[in-house]
């Protein structure tokens, strides 16, 4: 067994940005990894993050300290009886889903729990690819650890640690919690925001005027339906039953939203606005999740002391005001690691002509 041996089975943008993690922090570790996509693994080799590109799953495996499942959820778990016998009592096991369940079910079936810690990196984009990967897009992002019932405590442990040391935050959660919240404060939303693109879409009028005057709300709130339809597809039918009851749930709410508005509920109306309020106030600025501010942008960072004074010291020097600044720590489908927000939209304009004189890559809010 080759101690310092990391295998990756899907080599795309989590996979990949895991890897580029690795190589930076662990220099002298061995990185192989398989794909279908032989241009990702090739550009990998190029640029000095693989040492072995695989065409199959292989001997190659075998001696692993880790093996990182990267592959589309369902690939992912349609993967696991062709390692099974590469697996060895060292080797951790794990996975990058955002849905949990289906993929401890069959670890399960397969008697596979002693090896298995499922992972779910909140972090990613719209864009996909080995292309598309970043050394610090887990950087201090939210990274979700579902151990199996059977693995050794110490393994946990010791992933837990190695994720920290790639910057990390690891957070341990039972696989069945993880899927009820994701399936509310991600999975549902999604849903959301494209049926309401696809409600505007089928009612707009002739000249798309709804089309043309869209912007403000409907942009923030629909910005995540522009994702893959394949990996939203996947992910509602993997966590088809908690998704369907949290949106049985919802329906009810709207049910009786529409109670009030026919009934004129004032109270009911007031009380909707004002607890949704003060519950969406409370959540931290420094993990937005999908909604963005009006006028705000996103910019990579690189995790190192001084990195946020900076680009402030940069901003006031040329009299910009900032109204709020922090890292985001739950970046699935976010483009950028620091959040910044402005209290106008020529701020906004001024500081991203400048932050990308000074070489730094922003993403403005659409």
């Amino acid at each position: 067994m080759t101690e310092k041996r990391i295998g990756f089975i899907g080599l795309g943008l989590i996979g990949g940005s895991i890897a580029r993690a690795i190589r930076k922090y662990y220099p002298d570790y061995e990185i192989l990894a398989f794909d279908k996509s032989k241009e990702g693994l090739a550009l990998a080799v190029q640029e000095g993050i693989l040492d072995i590109a695989c065409s199959t799953i292989d001997e190659h495996f075998r001696s692993c300290s880790y093996i990182f499942l990267c592959a589309p959820i369902a690939y992912n778990t349609a993967y696991l009886p062709q390692l099974k016998s590469l697996l060895h009592p060292d080797c951790i096991l794990t996975d990058v889903g955002s849905v949990k369940t289906s993929i401890h079910e069959e670890i399960i079936h397969l008697g596979l729990e002693e090896y298995f810690i499922g992972g779910h990196p909140m972090a990613g984009s719209e864009k996909s690819g080995f292309v598309n990967s970043k050394a610090h897009l887990i950087e201090n992002a939210y990274y979700i650890l579902t151990p199996s019932a059977k693995v050794d405590p110490k393994k946990v442990e010791q992933y837990r640690t190695f994720l920290a040391s790639l910057k990390a935050l690891p957070l341990i959660l039972d696989y069945k919690l993880h899927d009820e919240i994701t399936g509310t404060i991600s999975h549902l939303p999604h849903i959301i925001a494209s049926s309401l693109v696809n409600l505007v879409r089928d009612t707009d009028s002739q000249n798309e005027e709804m089309k043309l005057l869209a912007a403000g709300g409907f942009k923030d709130i629909t910005r995540i339906a522009s994702s893959s339809p394949i990996m939203w597809q996947q992910i509602c039918l993997k966590n088809a039953r908690n998704i369907s009851q949290i949106l049985g749930a919802y329906i009810q709410s709207l049910e009786d939203i529409k109670t009030a508005l026919e009934t004129q509920n004032e109270s009911k109306l007031y009380s909707l606005f004002e607890t949704s309020k003060d519950y969406r106030n409370s959540i931290p600025n420094s993990s937005t999740g999908s909604i963005k501010k009006n006028f705000a942008l996103y910019c990579d960072i690189i995790d190192e002391a001084g990195g946020i004074a900076t680009i402030a010291t940069i901003l006031a020097s040329n009299n910009i005001s900032i109204k709020n600044i922090g890292i985001i720590h739950n970046r699935e489908f976010e483009e950028g690691v620091l959040f910044i927000e402005f209290y106008d939209a020529n701020s906004v304009e001024k500081a991203s002509e400048l932050l990308k004189k000074y070489r730094y890559i922003v993403y403005e809010v659409s």
